[in-house]
């Protein structure tokens, strides 16, 4: 499966270290609007590596932020190098 593109290096860092887990609502933020077909796609992705370390969620239908984001290869190190440079040019 493609992952789709983030809809914004703000956005990305706000759901990652506002949400311990993620849902629907979370995963649109992040992505825009998507069919329930790629949701549940991109939740499985997220769930399967979760089930390989033996990682349990709050709620059946939501997933591990930080091992959602590792398995989306969203790099949370580089979006935060990225937003401070946007902020040090004033790009903001």
């Amino acid at each position: 499966m493609n992952i789709p593109q983030t809809t914004s290096i703000e956005n990305a860092l706000h759901i990652y270290y506002r949400h311990a887990e993620l849902g629907n609502k979370e995963i649109t933020i992040l992505f825009g609007q998507r069919s329930p077909n790629t949701l549940s796609k991109l939740k499985k992705i997220a769930k399967d590596e979760m089930r390989e370390r033996e990682m349990m969620s709050f709620g059946s239908n939501t997933v591990n932020t930080v091992v959602a984001f590792e398995v989306w290869g969203i790099d949370v190190k580089d979006l935060e190098h990225r937003m401070k440079k946007i902020k040090q040019l004033k790009l903001a």
